[in-house]
């Protein structure tokens, strides 16, 4: 019997700790996307409905991810090229809202229509590849090492 009452006390223990443990996580997920809407308010002027179809969990890091590479000046690439590569990738996926956007944040980062035509070309030529190579099953190691010896004509030309 009072290993009975010992268990239930236990098992209640365990219980609050969770429930409270819980509520902890939640108020700080609440917390932390009501700061990350609070900075993306402060960024832009606006919170864009994309970010509200995130689950409060996801929010603060999803805008991190954006403010620490998208947005962020100091990073190896600059923002145009950055731009530029989303648009590649958003043709290819292809994704009608992430085109939009791109091309205009390419803009906004002073990409010309020329350099949005070649981006978008770029991306073209590599998808066909892609499919001629994957589809063909050109052996891998046999495609690096021309490639390598390739390279390595063209620098032994260049000196």
């Amino acid at each position: 019997m009072k290993m009975l009452k010992l268990n239930r006390k236990i098992g209640l223990l365990a219980f609050a700790a969770g429930t409270l443990l819980a509520i902890t996580a939640a108020r700080a997920e609440d917390a932390s996307a009501a700061a990350a809407y609070k900075d993306i308010q402060a960024t832009f002027g606006t919170v864009p409905d994309m970010f509200k179809t995130l689950p409060d969990v996801a929010v603060a890091g999803a805008w991190a991810e954006i403010k620490g590479v998208q947005l962020n000046p100091n990073t190896a690439l600059n923002g145009k090229t950055k731009e530029l590569l989303g648009l590649a990738v958003a043709s290819q996926i292809p994704c009608q809202y992430c085109i939009y956007f791109h091309t205009l944040a390419a803009k906004a980062n002073g990409a010309s229509d020329e350099e949005i035509k070649e981006a978008i070309a770029m991306a073209a030529i590599v998808r066909h590849w892609s499919t001629m190579l994957n589809g063909s099953q050109v052996d891998l190691a046999t495609f690096k090492k021309q490639t390598d010896d390739l390279f390595a004509a063209v620098k032994a030309k260049s000196q």
